[in-house]
């Protein structure tokens, strides 16, 4: 019996199992059997990686597999997974920001304000706290003192003092009076105090002049006032306002005296048509001669023989900044162009001032100089310039401590005084804690500074009414400054 055949206990064959046949090939030949399995499985595993590589996007020529042949079996490239982009990394969350909480918008919206240009910064954190078209270039009037002094204080230095010479002529007996573009050279003898504090004095000049020349008769005089080009007179300027009606200007010579006033002890006095004539006018009684007078120049290497000097740059400075002397600051933007190589006339103080500026490190972009004294309504200085300027004067950087120390305080001096109707009533409460430049001209009131905030904070502030405005547009300015007082660091731009 087969070992394969069984029969149940009835003597009955049992029905044949469907894989009998199968299991009995299987324990007669082993070998062959489970080569052929071995065959069948990677048929059939192969057939699922060509379903699985059609699933997930393998390249068509993939896809079309094919059996290998019996002669040679081609290994299929593998494919390199393109990696996941990496996950986002959450940004470092930004530092909080304070809230403040103290508007002064509607004090920034009275009209007598017109249109307004201002800007407020915290001195300490250079924080802009306030901006209305902060970084609109606009007119400064005499706020643009400021930045002539700064340029003046790089270019010439703080020590440099304006010379008006005394040379010998080419002819015998001959002598020059060169004009080095001092304004505050006085006529006033000896003993009598000008105006302009310190000043040199013509009589002095001459005297040395009479001495030099041992007794020789001067047979002529030449007068060289070669140093300031022309034209004298700005041409934005109103000169029947600003010479005559209220006497703040004198034409721009490089020589006169006492600044070309009639009275020259007064602050504001009518100026001539002839600074020249008057100062040589001067120079000649001094002289006690009344030779011919020529204009010309100085010989070269010509030798001198008297000389009188004006007070420091820093003086000059304190003086001007306190009174708001437009022909000093005109004397010294021109001296600044000159120094500068940009040239000596009105056209040339753009680029000299501007020069001067570049040391201080603060972007000069869209400033634009017309004149030394901001007379013109054509001079252009955004609000964001002085704010960050007036931070260099507060820390008194680079000898800037002079123009802080001769800015106007709110109700104690200058044109922020007694006698100048600023910081009156509720706007009292600031007094004395804004030093700032005033500025008037007939577009535009400014005002630009330092405010010592009631919660202690410095502040550097400016603010250009602009426009079709009128006198009372400095109250307005007063009270707006006085907010920026009483809000501190606390101040919104809101």
């Amino acid at each position: 019996m087969r070992e394969s055949e069984t029969t149940d206990p009835a003597g009955r064959q049992p029905a044949a199992s469907p894989f009998a046949g199968v299991l009995t090939a299987v324990r007669k030949h082993p070998v062959a059997w489970i080569t052929a399995g071995a065959a069948a499985a990677f048929l059939v595993l192969g057939s699922g990686a060509v379903a699985l590589g059609a699933t997930v996007g393998t390249p068509a020529s993939a896809s079309a597999a094919t059996l290998p042949s019996s002669s040679a079996t081609a290994t299929p490239t593998p494919t390199r997974a393109t990696p996941p982009p990496p996950r986002p990394v959450p940004a470092a969350a930004p530092a909080a920001a304070r809230l403040r909480t103290c508007s002064v918008n509607g004090l920034a919206q009275d009209g007598r304000l017109g249109n307004l240009e201002a800007q407020v910064v915290n001195a300490k954190t250079g924080e802009v706290l306030f901006d209305r078209n902060g970084a609109k270039p606009g007119p400064t009037a005499s706020v643009l003192k400021t930045l002539t002094s700064a340029a003046a204080l790089k270019v010439l230095g703080p020590d440099y003092r304006v010379s008006t010479t005394v040379v010998k002529g080419s002819a015998p007996g001959q002598i020059v009076i060169v004009g080095g573009g001092d304004v505050t050279l006085s006529r006033l003898p000896d003993g009598q105090a000008s105006f302009y504090t310190g000043a040199p004095k013509i009589q002095d000049l001459a005297n040395q002049a009479k001495q030099a020349m041992g007794g020789q008769p001067i047979t002529s005089i030449v007068v060289d006032t070669s140093l300031f080009g022309a034209p004298v007179w700005q041409p934005s300027w109103d000169e029947h306002e600003e010479r005559v009606v209220e006497g703040s200007t004198s034409y721009i010579t490089a020589l006169q005296v006492d600044g070309d006033r009639n009275d020259p002890t007064a602050i504001e006095s009518p100026r001539s048509t002839d600074p020249i004539g008057r100062a040589v006018q001067y120079f000649q009684q001094y002289l006690g001669t009344n030779v011919p007078v020529t204009q010309g120049k100085a010989p070269a290497g010509a030798q001198q023989i008297a000389a009188v000097q004006s007070q420091p740059v820093t003086a000059l400075i304190d003086q001007a900044m306190k009174v708001s002397d437009n022909t000093i600051m005109e004397e010294l933007a021109r001296l600044v162009a000159i120094k500068t190589g940009a040239g000596n006339t009105f056209e040339a103080e753009n680029a000299g001032v501007i020069a001067g500026l570049k040391p201080y490190g603060i972007d000069t972009t869209g400033i634009h100089i017309a004149d030394g004294s901001g007379l013109s309504g054509d001079n252009a200085v955004p609000p964001s310039y002085l704010t960050r300027l007036f931070v260099k004067v507060l820390n008194r950087d680079s000898g800037l401590g002079i123009v802080y120390d001769g800015l106007p305080v709110a109700g104690q001096s200058g044109t922020l005084g007694p006698g100048y109707s600023r910081f009156t009533g509720a706007n009292a409460a600031a007094r004395g804690a804004v030093h700032a430049k005033t500025g008037w001209i007939n577009n535009g009131y400014t005002l630009s500074g330092i405010v010592s905030a009631a919660d202690g904070t410095p502040l550097t502030f400016a603010v250009f009414a602009l426009g079709p405005v009128s006198d009372n547009a400095k109250q307005a300015i007063d009270t707006l400054v006085t907010g920026f007082y009483h809000c501190g660091d606390n101040l919104t731009n809101n």
